[in-house]
């Protein structure tokens, strides 16, 4: 039944059946979560040679005592290894890249701390001195719908966001252009290129040109915030390339303008991994600099660990190949009940990424709210509607996010069959309405 097609008589009596299928599933009384892109027990289990990869040794292969202070930005090995996924050669990896702790979104964290307060290079200019002397707010452009932790990091300092459209193949850059070229208070985007959170589309090689070139018509201090979290992690070996802005970058002169993140949290342990930065020489060094005002350095026993276990790009998508295996059924249920149920129906469309963590869905206009709770009324727990957009604020109320990663494969299906449900009663319910 094509929901703009069908009879009042149809859709009472769709209504009737599905109002009883929704009442049979909150008796099943069941607990599921797809509120959030994590790796599953199966996959984590991938990485447990971590535990004792090291053995008894505490040295690198340059003889460094890993167990002791130093080395600030990151062991040589790590570096080598990091930058190599965010594309920067080796010749230049030990000067441009830094290598944390467990986690890109603290690095993330700092940085817009960094530029907002003290600006990223050593002697930097702070956007918030610029805000000072021009009597404008710092503004960073949001494509959306986009990660919600993105969002919350610029509302804790006080950024305002300004959203833009995605196209399919990244941000819209003719709107991007328009605005950086009209408001130099904007000082920078993010960006997830490779499989977006949550739509799933990868960054062509037009966009990224054209990112990588901001900085030459942006204001002052404007950065590319390229937030690389699924830089290899295809469910397939046809899944599409992203081009490399950091060559782009580097051919424009732009690096200044351009901080690359990535981590391991979906490759090894999501709560013991590796966050990582590259950027200009420049940048990298201002925030060593700043970072080492609050630690003495991260834990270089756990980079080294990670060197070991993971070797080299080859060594990478070896171990990528076999978490592919793992979650590539989960999202092939997500598709195929989506297909059997919603298409042809005109309730609803969505993205079918060929990596990532995420299928984003599309409603009807005004209705992701109402299915999110729909399903939660029937034990399952989805990301809250307007989460993807600044400030929670989805203007046509219609993206849902949908993580299949994390449970069971048959636990994937009963979300599914309880969420197409949902979709339905509330489309039918919004047309009886109308």
């Amino acid at each position: 039944m094509h929901i703009d097609q069908a009879t009042p008589a149809e859709l009472e009596n769709a209504l009737a059946e599905l109002e009883q299928q929704h009442h049979q599933f909150i008796d099943q009384n069941v607990q599921l979560d797809l509120t959030r892109g994590k790796p599953s027990t199966a996959q984590l289990d991938l990485s447990n040679p971590l535990n004792q990869i090291l053995g008894d040794s505490t040295h690198d292969d340059e003889g460094t005592d890993l167990r002791n202070y130093g080395l600030l930005d990151g062991i040589p090995a790590a570096k080598k290894l990091f930058g190599a996924i965010l594309g920067v050669t080796d010749s230049d990896c030990q000067n441009r890249v830094f290598v944390g702790g467990n986690s890109s979104l603290s690095l993330m964290h700092y940085s817009l701390w960094f530029a907002y307060h003290l600006g990223i290079q050593a002697n930097g200019t702070a956007w918030q001195n610029e805000e000072q002397s021009s009597g404008s707010t710092t503004k960073i452009l949001c494509p959306s719908p986009g990660y919600d932790r993105h969002f919350s990091l610029c509302a804790q300092l006080g950024i305002e966001m300004v959203p833009v459209a995605l196209t399919g193949h990244g941000p819209d850059m003719d709107q991007v252009e328009a605005l950086v070229k009209a408001d130099a208070s904007i000082k920078g985007i993010w960006c997830v290129p490779r499989f977006s959170n949550p739509t799933g589309e990868v960054y062509n090689e037009e966009t990224v040109s054209r990112l990588a070139a901001l900085g030459k018509i942006a204001g002052d201090n404007f950065l590319v915030l390229w937030d690389n979290a699924y830089a290899v992690h295809s469910l397939s070996e046809s899944a599409p390339v992203l081009a490399s802005i950091d060559e782009k970058a580097k051919a424009l002169g732009t690096l200044d303008s351009v901080l690359q993140f990535g981590s391991t949290s979906k490759i090894t342990f999501a709560g013991a991994g590796i966050g990582y930065i590259a950027s200009s020489e420049a940048n990298i060094k201002g925030f060593t600099k700043h970072f080492g005002m609050a630690s003495i350095g991260s834990d270089k026993l756990n980079q080294m660990r990670h060197v070991r276990f993971l070797q080299d790009q080859a060594g990478i998508a070896a171990h990528m190949a076999k978490h592919a295996t793992i979650i590539a059924s989960k999202f092939a249920a997500v598709a195929d009940s989506l297909e059997a149920h919603i298409a042809n129906t005109g309730m609803g469309e969505w993205s079918n990424p060929e990596g990532g963590y995420f299928v984003s869905f599309d409603t009807k206009p005004g209705l992701a709210k109402a299915v999110v709770a729909l399903a939660a009324e029937a034990g399952v727990k989805l990301t809250p509607a307007g989460a993807t957009f600044p400030n929670g604020n989805d203007p046509l109320d219609n993206n849902i996010r949908i993580a299949p990663t994390y449970p069971e494969l048959a636990d994937v299906e009963n979300a599914m069959a309880v969420f197409v449900n949902c979709v339905k009663l509330a489309t039918v319910k919004q047309k009886l309405a109308e």
